[in-house]
């Protein structure tokens, strides 16, 4: 696999993480999110990692009638290769979860492979003023918060996507994921090729030390030979290094507005397409060539865009 000379830039475009308060470029409504989206495809991006959020609240929601407000829209100006989310938000229920991407068929959803504490409290030390009641309680709760995702879940998610054609991001926050990934491989749930996110920094999963990420490589490497692609995502500051890094050893990289609020120290970024042109030069310095969404849709043997819900 490290062998490939293109990398695949996924764009998390807002995620369930952070909230309005925290920056005034994050993605909320429909239309913000269908004009970021469709500038980070154009600024490079293969795939388009998506979430939904409450027009008026910014908070996350995974009501099929807000999916379809940006869906088309996104589908119809770009050849991006669309991921729905089935991660959602630690505080929804799987059946809640999953009902955007059972229901619209996505070439690929996200999939995270355990469960896990989710720890975004620390946030609470650097924001403290809030527009929504919402935010304040969303980031209090994660202090006694386990993310759900037994094997019956994931179990249960990748049968139903899995009959339409869909494949995965498999999100792993911890070495445990990998096995718990292999588990499934050996059971016959799931087929490769694999693509593998490893996530690093999220209180609750590995840290982001350049040996947490030699580790979480060894290891798939050990449990998936060449039968996956690798990728990566830094939360915070640990985005753009961890990239660079990950890049460097024949990975992929993910950035986004998800993922991190910030384009450098102390710097906000003003879109998702700002992250997703740092990364291509991060890549240009490496001599490295990008993707586009039909290279990433063969590498990863994705069914392709007509043959989605939307």
């Amino acid at each position: 696999m490290a062998s490939r000379k293109k990398v695949i830039i996924t764009c998390a475009v807002t995620g369930a993480i952070h909230t309005p308060s925290m920056s005034e470029y994050l993605p909320v409504t429909p239309e913000e999110i269908t004009e970021s989206a469709v500038a980070a495809a154009e600024a490079g991006a293969a795939i388009l990692h998506l979430h939904a959020r409450d027009p008026e609240t910014g908070r996350p929601t995974q009501d099929p009638k807000v999916f379809e407000r940006f869906l088309p829209n996104i589908k119809q100006a770009t050849n991006a290769a669309i991921n729905l989310t089935t991660g959602g938000s630690p505080h929804m229920s799987v059946e809640e979860r999953m009902r955007p991407a059972v229901l619209f068929k996505p070439e690929i959803a996200s999939l995270n492979m355990g469960s896990m504490n989710f720890g975004l409290f620390p946030m609470l030390e650097r924001h403290t003023s809030f527009k929504h009641a919402w935010e304040r309680e969303h980031l209090e709760k994660s202090f006694d918060l386990v993310f759900k995702n037994t094997f019956s879940d994931i179990e249960k998610i990748m049968t139903a996507c899995g009959a339409n054609g869909t494949r995965f991001e498999c999100e792993c926050y911890d070495i445990s994921h990998l096995y718990n990934l292999r588990n499934f491989v050996d059971r016959g749930i799931i087929e490769g090729p694999l693509f593998v996110q490893s996530v690093f920094g999220i209180l609750g999963g590995i840290g982001g030390h350049p040996e947490d990420v030699l580790h979480m490589r060894r290891t798939a490497d050990r449990l998936f030979g060449d039968g996956y692609r690798w990728s990566v995502l830094g939360a915070g500051s640990n985005q753009m290094r961890i990239a660079a890094q990950a890049a460097s050893m024949g990975g992929n990289i993910r950035v986004g507005l998800e993922d991190s609020l910030w384009i450098g120290p102390g710097a906000l970024a003003q879109s998702n397409a700002d992250q997703v042109s740092k990364a291509r030069e991060l890549l240009a310095g490496l001599s490295i060539d990008v993707a586009t969404p039909d290279e990433a849709r063969e590498m990863l043997g994705l069914k392709g865009g007509d043959r989605v819900n939307f």
